[in-house]
């Protein structure tokens, strides 16, 4: 029987952080060093003696890549060639004329194929592209400290948290140049033990918060908001019973509604923390699913004027401002954590709920 390959799931991988070697079949196994680093090597048998190959870190080689890999070198061995000694490395002349951006550019999409969100993703691109531009016509290996300095230092102490994220992404990019063998020595863009000798310490980014209203004040609103007629009162009341995101619940695709079970189920790949999320589902939350299933044009539960497209948040925002309420949708998320500390409650409808968010 041939042993199994293609063992391991790209999310499997980077979830799993127990020390250790995991085997995807073919000789490839996840390394995980009880420090933390992670890599890819591959274990084979030739000339009747046990070989191990490094094929690089996880933050740069990401499973497919590994896999290329293996399957590469299995060739090489069925061939009787030794795949260590083989494997290619750049010409010094080569590498010299390999610039930072163009090394960067075509680095990228492989890069960002983790990333899910399309904003972080044009950020990567648009920061390397403007504040790392005199990088970019530069031979990558020939990149210094002083070089890095000269991007970082002009917007280090007016757009520190910008400056701090162009700072990683260019070390990422210099880590990768040096894996694929273009670069030699200690990376010029790193952090501890060296850029933090020569900038200020980092301020503590603030982060802004959004505008929940009083726990208080919410029962009426949403009372008032009941006898608002439209879609998007439908969306923002389901957004506040179910205390959730508004990104998953525009997007929700009827598929996931239970009504057996009364709970919607939001998968791991909807979810801003990588894991199935259920949703216990109020009576009232039943009553908005009952009262949009006429209207249902899609698989989507909150469709736009297309019905292949979500509705927009704006869509919301607007509804706030025209109720006079300075509070957000993402706010609500705060009113609700007082839920359980308080003895108000929303006014029911439709008879009783359960317990928690059901009371809503």
């Amino acid at each position: 029987m041939a042993r199994a390959i293609n063992k391991l799931t790209a999310l499997g991988v980077s979830r799993e952080k127990k020390p250790g070697r995991y085997g995807d079949g073919g000789g490839l196994y996840l390394v995980i060093d009880p420090g933390g680093s992670r890599r890819w090597i591959m274990k084979f048998r030739q000339n009747n003696r046990e070989r191990e190959m490094g094929l690089g870190s996880t933050s740069i080689v990401s499973l497919a890549k590994a896999r290329q890999q293996r399957d590469e070198a299995r060739l090489l061995i069925a061939e009787g060639r030794d795949p260590i000694s083989e494997r290619k490395k750049p010409d010094p002349a080569t590498a010299k004329t390999v610039t930072f951006g163009a090394f960067a550019d075509a680095l990228l999409p492989e890069l960002l194929k983790g990333h899910r969100n399309e904003k972080h993703k044009k950020q990567w691109t648009s920061t390397l592209a403007t504040y790392a531009a005199s990088l970019r016509t530069k031979p990558i290996a020939d990149i210094t400290t002083d070089d890095v300095l000269a991007v970082l230092t002009p917007i280090w102490t007016d757009k520190n948290e910008t400056a701090a994220r162009v700072r990683g992404r260019i070390e990422k990019v210099l880590d990768a140049a040096k894996a694929r063998g273009l670069r030699t020595g200690e990376n010029p863009a790193r952090w501890r033990g060296h850029l933090d000798q020569l900038l200020s310490k980092r301020r503590k980014l603030q982060r802004g918060h959004h505008t929940a209203m009083p726990f208080a004040d919410v029962p009426a609103f949403v009372a008032s908001l009941r006898e608002r007629k439209g879609v998007s009162a439908l969306a923002l009341e389901f957004t506040i019973l179910t205390a959730s995101r508004i990104g998953p619940v525009l997007t929700c695709p009827w598929s996931e509604i239970d009504r057996t079970s009364k709970v919607w189920t939001v998968p791991a790949s909807r979810m801003k923390a990588e894991r199935d999320h259920r949703v216990p589902l109020s009576l009232r939350a039943l009553e908005i699913l009952d009262e949009l299933e006429p209207l249902r044009r899609g698989n989507l539960v909150f469709p736009s004027f297309r019905a292949d497209k979500p509705m927009s948040d704006m869509a919301l925002s607007a509804l706030l401002k025209r109720m006079g309420v300075k509070a957000t949708t993402h706010g609500f998320r705060s009113s609700f954590r007082d839920l359980g500390r308080r003895d108000d409650r929303l006014p029911p409808r439709g008879g009783r709920g359960g317990a928690c968010s059901r009371r809503w």
